[in-house]
């Protein structure tokens, strides 16, 4: 006799919901929006790219947002999307590397959800990003290595759980902060 009970679309665990929103954080490479990806798929949740979000609203990408206008410019409106992607339902949010540099995105993000930091050194993010160039803020590799000392302490003060991707894959990674939203009350069956 066949089974005739399919599992929920998009979900191998069954039907999962978000308490709030869940915001990844970390350096450029660390792997915040293919966790995001691999959660939304294996879980059934919804997920967002702050930044794919913003080049679709200003119909441009960040290397020339930040050409023509200036970092600051930039993080301007990287604030708006946060805000407003803050405000809708619980969803996996994938954000910049620089989101968590600006005290109001820390907040944001705090008051509104819960944030993991996904930790990861420059010369793992450098292997996994095929171009570097499309990045404007990874020059080189020591630039890299400078700007994710100067940005950990933001991070961790953004966090509310850490996570190290360093030599892992994506559903490892994925299945431990998985774990950390489960057991922190934030990911429930629905």
């Amino acid at each position: 006799m066949l089974d005739t009970k399919t599992p929920q679309q998009g979900s191998r665990h069954g039907r999962w919901a978000l308490r709030q929103p869940v915001f990844l954080i970390g350096f450029m490479g660390a792997g915040k929006t293919s966790v995001a990806q691999q959660l939304a798929v294996t879980r059934g949740l919804m997920s967002v790219d702050a930044d794919e979000y913003l080049e679709l609203q200003e119909d441009r990408v960040i290397a020339d947002i930040f050409a023509e206008e200036g970092e600051e410019a930039f993080r301007e409106k990287e604030t708006e999307v946060l805000r407003d992607l803050a405000a809708r339902v619980p969803r996996l949010i994938g954000c910049g590397g620089g989101a968590p540099l600006r005290a109001e995105n820390r907040a944001i993000m705090h008051d509104a959800g819960f944030v993991v930091y996904l930790e990861v050194t420059a010369d793992e993010a450098a292997a996994r990003i095929p171009n570097t160039a499309s990045r404007p803020l990874f020059k080189d590799l020591d630039t890299a290595r400078r700007t994710i000392v100067d940005r950990m302490p933001r991070y961790e003060e953004a966090a509310d759980a850490k996570v190290s991707t360093v030599g892992r894959t994506v559903p490892q990674i994925a299945d431990e902060v998985a774990d950390i939203l489960e057991r922190e009350g934030v990911l429930c069956r629905a």
